[in-house]
């Protein structure tokens, strides 16, 4: 029996159901919460709060939503009781068949790989023979999209940018048959961009027109992933749907009926498992023939005449005859431009070019239809796509029992995101991630790659030397390009042993919990919950840290998100602060260290805070972020990421460093009259340094061998002490020239100030080279500043 009391879904308690009544907020999060299935009319029943007692997490047409407190609070709800029949069930079985209903299979249900019928649109001719046929994988997140492209594509692929933005795309021909490309999506929930990512698919989509569309769904989550199959169908491209993770459904006693489904939806409807590779070759015949035969959907009106008085149904309808010729000049499909129009899509109303006679007169016609549907327009079109899909799922699918795997989430969840167990559970993952990648895999990985490299290097210049090589070719191979060889490819295996790890967290589903339960403490400095991760691996090293915001979900938490990482401190540093408080600080290292780390993580949280109040204005996006299953990561995807990511350092950072290399090695091996030189302050990088020396003498440490040697950590943070170790010739030495404050403000300006030359190259590859430079520049005028006011703090208390 419903509860008459108002309230909203911020104010439920735990184990609480309400039913939407009415959605709050505008333009793109308000549509975000449509599309996400926040409609009124459904139930959600609170989950849980995260352990600092916001977000929250709801479940909802059979899945797990988070909302921040506030988001939830604009969302108002009416109480029921758990166990009422009110609100929007979309998994009810009513309407199956008395004699099929909670049979694991039915009597049209195919086994895995085995088609159906299906009603399409198509051409007379087929595609001219040796056309390429292009693909988009298309999908929700966590549906399997990845695993499903490596299974299409093996080896066949190659990873770049989407045009004009930092978005990984991924390419790759169709195993075994030639003249075919498949591109996979960022993985989306909508075709109404709210993020980067679904501005990317939706544009490559629309913009690119790929003869095919693969629709990828999760069966055991179809309620929510059909929301997208509609907006594709709309579009009014030949597609396919591939039901993934069949074996998990039917494991859990529920089933598909995979020829009513065809018949509903008017395209082929493939059931695969594509971690287990079953219905694979069946998905990529059925692609294949739409896309040679233009075979377009059978259907894309999901509307109903009956329908609550089919006012939505005669909106539309109206609304497509008006603007049939502007969507036709436009190439935008008609369907999907009526349905844009109606949920206020400004992209597509500016596309159409509409007079303003036209536009007042498709405005009167959704105010009519509001007012007839008692819905406002987005949430009466997000209500006509659910009510489709309620028809499909009762009709069509036979409910599971609860998951295996959702009970065994649950159970996990109750430590990993429980109230006084999940900060130290997390800490405990982290450090054990840590541990693993610097000081146990990565690192015994790094010791072999540095062997082999000072191997090659000796062997090289043993051969060079027997050669009678001439000297400056001799010095230019080994002190240049073999030193960049040796700096950078040690780095490689702590960045693919960190992606490993990080890649395990993502598949498994605890990625999206790290990001739950520490969001609201990042949001105080303008960042969501998913901006952990980066900090946390800038520990190790800065390289992956940057490459991995880009699972960050908008521009601007990339931008402040790298621009804090390097402030962080990476493990190679911890080389500087060895040398320097073993000779200053003896006895008292692990303080100076301790303060160090502190120092590091308070000026990044402090450059964050103000980023986010100066040049990345506006708030974290909001957290609306569906929380999967915990399941076992594909093996396949895990080494297909520590490839691309291999490839991708190498590619990428290794010229940078190279070139950085032949520069520095110029600079110190010969003089300003680029004669070779055997005394390293007779270098050009030595009069460079005495240049700038001056720089330094408020911080205590104008020594030209000092700035020498920060100009050589450019290269590697480790290469300060060596090249202190080679120019002061003892540490004795450079204690009598630099007093205990002096060193320790030096520790701090080796602590804040560039990142090293492989880091610098991934934020160009990540934001651009402008950005790239103004982080150099920025993070050496914080690191000055700071070592500076160390100092003066030192110099007032007495210390020399």
């Amino acid at each position: 029996m419903a509860d008459a009391r108002g309230t909203t879904l911020g104010s439920l308690e735990i184990g609480q159901t309400a039913v939407i009544t009415n959605v709050g907020g505008e333009g793109a999060l308000r549509q975000h919460f449509l599309d996400m299935g926040v409609i009124p009319g459904a139930r959600a029943t609170l989950v849980k709060f995260a352990p600092m007692g916001d977000p929250m997490e709801f479940r909802l047409h059979g899945y797990e939503l988070t909302l921040r407190v506030a988001d939830a609070h604009r969302i108002g709800a009416t109480l029921v009781s758990p166990d009422s029949g009110s609100g929007v069930s979309p998994s009810d079985n009513a309407t199956v068949p008395a004699g099929e209903r909670g049979k694991p299979s039915g009597m049209e249900h195919p086994g895995l790989g085995e088609g159906g019928k299906y009603h399409v649109k198509a051409t007379e001719h087929p595609l001219p023979e040796g056309t390429t046929l292009t693909f988009a994988l298309a999908g929700n997140q966590n549906c399997g999209k990845t695993t499903l492209f490596n299974q299409l594509t093996g080896s066949n692929q190659h990873v770049g940018n989407f045009p004009g933005v930092t978005v990984d795309r991924k390419d790759g021909a169709i195993r075994g048959h030639a003249n075919t490309d498949v591109t996979d999506l960022p993985g989306i929930y909508s075709m109404s961009p709210y993020s980067q990512e679904e501005m990317v698919s939706r544009n490559f989509i629309l913009d690119q027109r790929p003869t095919g569309i693969i629709d990828i769904v999760d069966a055991t989550n179809i309620e929510r992933n059909l929301y997208l199959t509609m907006q594709l169908m709309e579009l009014d491209r030949p597609m396919v749907l591939a039901l993934n993770m069949m074996d998990e459904l039917q494991g859990n006693g529920g089933s598909i009926h995979v020829n009513r489904m065809e018949d509903m939806l008017g395209i082929p409807v493939v059931p695969i498992s594509a971690a287990k590779d079953e219905g694979v070759d069946e998905l990529i015949e059925h692609a294949l023939h739409v896309a040679k035969y233009q075979e377009r959907p059978g259907r894309q009106d999901f509307c109903s005449p009956e329908d609550h008085g089919g006012a939505v149904h005669r909106c539309l309808h109206a609304i497509m005859h008006l603007i049939e010729d502007h969507a036709e000049r436009a190439g935008i499909p008609l369907r999907f431009a009526a349905t844009k129009l109606v949920e206020g899509d400004p992209a597509v109303e500016e596309a159409l070019r509409l007079d303003q006679n036209e536009r007042e007169t498709i405005e009167h016609i959704i105010v009519q239809m509001e007012d007839e549907r008692g819905l406002d327009r987005a949430a009466a079109i997000a209500d006509m796509r659910f009510s489709f899909i309620e028809k499909v799922v009762a009709r069509c699918v036979v409910k599971p029992h609860e998951s295996r795997e959702h009970e065994r989430s649950e159970r996990v969840d109750r430590i990993l995101t429980g109230r006084y167990t999940a900060i130290p559970a997390f800490v405990g993952i982290m450090a054990l991630v840590f541990w693993l990648t610097f000081n146990v895999v990565g690192a015994f990985l790094q010791n072999l790659v540095a062997d082999g490299v000072t191997w090659l290097t000796n062997a090289a210049d043993a051969g060079l030397t027997a050669a009678g090589t001439n000297p400056v070719l001799h010095s230019l191979v080994i002190d240049g390009i073999f030193n960049a060889v040796g700096t950078v490819l040690p780095i490689l295996p702590i960045v693919v042993t960190m992606f490993f790890f990080l890649s395990l967290l993502e598949d498994t589903g605890y990625m999206a919990r790290i990001a739950f339960v520490m969001d609201k403490p990042l949001r105080k400095i303008g960042l969501s919950g998913r901006s952990i991760v980066p900090m946390l691996v800038g520990f190790g090293c800065t390289v992956p840290a940057v490459m991995s915001t880009r699972t960050l979900p908008s521009e601007r938490d990339r931008k402040i998100t790298v621009a804090l990482t390097p402030f962080m401190s990476c493990s190679t540093k911890l080389t500087i602060y060895a040398y320097f408080t073993a000779a200053f600080f003896p006895g008292t290292g692990a303080v100076v260290i301790l303060f160090l780390y502190l120092l590091g993580i308070l000026v990044g949280v402090t450059v964050a805070a103000i980023s986010h109040r100066t040049f990345a204005k506006g708030e974290a996006v909001p957290f609306v972020m569906e929380l999967p299953n915990y399941r076992m990561p594909s093996a396949r995807s895990v080494l297909q990421l520590m490839w691309e990511k291999s490839k991708d350092f190498l590619q990428r950072a290794f010229t940078v460093v190279f070139a950085a290399a032949v520069v520095i090695w110029v600079l110190q091996t010969f003089s300003p009259a680029f004669q070779m030189v055997s005394d390293p302050s007779q270098s050009i990088l030595a009069v460079i340094a005495s240049w700038i020396s001056p720089i330094f003498a408020p911080l205590g440490f104008a020594d030209w061998r000092v700035t020498t040697a920060l100009i050589a950590g450019f290269m590697a943070k480790e290469v300060v002490v060596a090249t202190l170790s080679v120019l002061f010739g003892s540490v004795s030495t450079l204690t009598s020239l630099i007093s205990p404050l002096s060193a320790l403000s030096l520790l701090v300006f080796c602590l804040l100030y560039t990142p090293c030359v492989a880091a610098i190259a991934a934020i160009r590859r990540e934001q651009g080279g402008r950005f790239a430079l103004g982080v150099v520049v920025f993070q050496c005028v914080v690191a000055w500043v700071i070592a500076l006011v160390v100092r003066l703090v030192g110099l007032a208390l007495g210390f020399a």
